[in-house]
Formats: C-alpha cells, sequence, structure tokens
C-alpha cells in the first residue's frame, strides 16, 4: 500500500504534468489553478494542499520542465573531444530555450528569479564540461570566467532569436555565437608555455584538487596566487 508520502508525489506529478502541458501549448496566464486541476483530474483543493499560489505553481512547473531537459543533458556519455561535447551542450541548451520560450522566461524573469536545483544543476554541467576543457589545456582564461562567458552568451542567443520577427529570424545566430565564445575562451591547440602562459595556468589550477600533499590551505594559497 503506498504510503501519504508516495500518494503526494505521484498527485504533484500529475499536477506538474497538466501545468507543464498548458504552459507550453497556452502560455502562463493558462495555469491557473482551477485549470490544471481540472487538467489532472482533480479538485482545486488538492493544489493548494501541494502549491501555494499560481506564482507557486509556475516556479515549480519551469523547474519541472527544465530538470526533464537536464536528466536527457546527464544521459549524454562524455566524448574523447571536451570542446565537442561543450558545442553539443550549447546546441541543446539553444534548443531547449527555442523550443520552451514560456519556460525560459519564467526561469530568468528578474522579478521571479531564484536559485533553483535545477539551475544549479545547469551550472554544474557547464562546469564540470570546461574543466574537461582545462585540463586538455585548451583553456585560454579561467574557469569562473569561460563559464560566465558561456553561460551570459546562451542566455543571450535564446532572448535574441525569441524576440527576432520570423522574417529577420538568423538560423545561423546560435553558430555564430559560439564560434565568438570559443575564440574568446578556448586556445587553438593545448598550450605549451612559450605559446600561451594563460592557458597553461588554466590547466595547471583544474589539476590542484588531484596533488598530492597539499593541504586544503595550501591548496588555495596556490590557487590564489596562480590567480594573480
Amino acid at each position: 500500500m503506498a504510503s501519504n508520502a508516495q500518494r503526494r508525489d505521484v498527485t504533484r506529478e500529475r499536477i506538474l504534468k497538466a501545468a507543464a502541458r498548458l504552459l507550453s501549448e497556452e502560455g502562463p496566464s493558462a495555469v491557473t489553478t482551477r485549470r490544471v486541476a481540472h487538467e489532472a483530474g482533480l479538485q482545486p483543493p488538492a493544489l493548494y494542499r501541494l502549491f501555494q499560489d499560481k506564482d507557486d505553481l509556475l516556479d515549480a512547473t519551469a523547474e519541472h520542465v527544465f530538470a526533464g531537459h537536464l536528466a536527457n543533458k546527464l544521459t549524454t556519455a562524455p566524448s574523447d573531444d571536451p570542446v565537442e561535447d561543450l558545442r553539443a551542450g550549447w546546441n541543446l541548451q539553444i534548443g531547449f530555450g527555442l523550443a520552451n520560450p514560456y519556460v525560459f522566461g519564467l526561469l530568468l524573469d528578474p522579478a521571479r528569479a531564484r536559485d533553483t536545483p535545477g539551475q544549479a544543476k545547469g551550472l554544474l554541467i557547464l562546469a564540470e564540461r570546461v574543466h574537461r576543457i582545462a585540463a586538455a589545456g585548451r583553456l585560454r582564461v579561467s574557469e569562473e570566467r569561460a563559464i560566465n562567458l558561456i553561460h551570459s552568451a546562451g542566455i543571450g542567443t535564446v532572448h535574441t532569436l525569441l524576440a527576432l520577427p520570423p522574417e529577420r529570424s538568423d538560423p545561423h545566430l546560435a553558430d555564430a555565437a559560439f564560434e565568438a565564445i570559443a575564440r574568446a575562451v578556448l586556445t587553438d591547440e593545448p598550450a605549451a608555455p612559450a605559446q600561451d602562459p594563460a592557458a597553461v595556468i588554466a590547466s595547471f589550477r583544474s589539476l590542484l584538487p588531484d596533488l598530492p600533499n597539499l593541504t586544503e590551505a595550501e591548496a588555495a594559497l596556490l590557487d590564489e596566487w596562480l590567480q594573480r
């Protein structure tokens, strides 16, 4: 027999799936508690036992859809080329934003902005891909700067493409944006010290957690020196 917690989870999943359909097809205005309850085959009070109000339901729905996207993203095993993996991740993220404009808008709305588990996990996936590039000696800037540049460029690219009218849509804009970011943060080949000291430093910083015989404080101090 299912426990109360299990029944609660099943009900929550039904509600979020119904809300996600409405959000995708008709936008945030369609995601009312009465409409969602009807679509989920429930009475409105069932929603209020799980969500405070419509805004809470909208936030949870956007997070639910984005979590599903991340789960699919994590099923792709890394290849031998970390740069191509970064490109693939970029394309997936751009594709998600364009296919889910309402979710994208809710997640990044400054009036609603807050850290969510999905957004944190998404940044962690990006950080891991950038770290692999640094370890391969292909990063010309710090990992932190690369992550921020890639993240902000992705958001800006999706915003721009969604805002463009159909007659002015540019199917190559996302590829051009990635190439511009790649030129800013990547080296053409693994760097030798005489070629690009910044890339060597970025690569060395990526190895700090694995260096033996360093205390946590010593590793932090070394990292600070390298950043300077």
